[in-house]
């Protein structure tokens, strides 16, 4: 455990959903993302760091809009498959953007672990995995964020030009990096490299 540079650090894996595949969502970027997140999961796993999986269950009820597809009950509400190879230690249901905002309460849990700090990953970059690294760093935790090991869609700006995933992900990592977390890659971290921001 001594040369575990992650000992204790708790991997948060947002919102990794069948129902993001839907094309309703549009465009998408980043198809290694899934490797990737699976790759986190299995160093994880490997390692017996603590384990979160958060699941986004979709109060809406117009079926119209691409979120309905995660609706409990609906196949789009599961997690994908790849992280049923490992046991989450906690999972989260939330019906809002921010894992700190669903149940149970992941920021008394991660206080109850004495975590070193989280490493977030998952679906969306700019939606949810923004806001729980957000939140996170308000809350006082250190936070990692191997943004290749998330994906968002192509997005409307209101002044009616589209903006592509692409360039929404180069946004949401300036405005996180060294404010509110260590915006990384998935390499660096799996290479023990990544350290929280001082």
């Amino acid at each position: 455990m001594g040369d575990d540079p992650y000992a204790g650090w708790v991997l948060v894996v947002v919102d990794a959903q069948k129902g993001f595949d839907d094309p309703a969502w549009g465009a998408r970027n980043n198809p290694a993302c899934d490797d990737n997140i699976a790759a986190l999961v299995d160093d994880w796993s490997s390692h017996d760091r603590p384990l979160v999986y958060v699941r986004h269950d979709s109060t809406e009820d117009d079926a119209n809009l691409p979120s309905a597809v995660l609706t409990p009950g609906a196949p789009g509400n599961e997690l994908r498959d790849y992280l049923g190879k490992a046991e989450p230690h906690l999972l989260v249901s939330k019906h809002v953007n921010s894992a700190f905002h669903g149940s149970p309460d992941l920021h008394a849990w991660l206080l109850g672990q004495q975590a070193a700090g989280i490493v977030v990953c998952g679906i969306t970059t700019n939606h949810c995995c923004e806001t729980t690294v957000r939140v996170g760093a308000n809350l006082g935790h250190d936070v990692l964020f191997p943004i290749n090991a998330t994906f968002t869609f192509d997005r409307r700006h209101p002044d009616g030009t589209m903006l592509s995933a692409d360039e929404i992900t180069r946004a949401t990592a300036a405005s996180l990096h060294d404010e509110f977390a260590n915006v990384t890659t998935t390499a660096e971290v799996l290479a023990g490299r990544a350290r929280p921001i001082d």
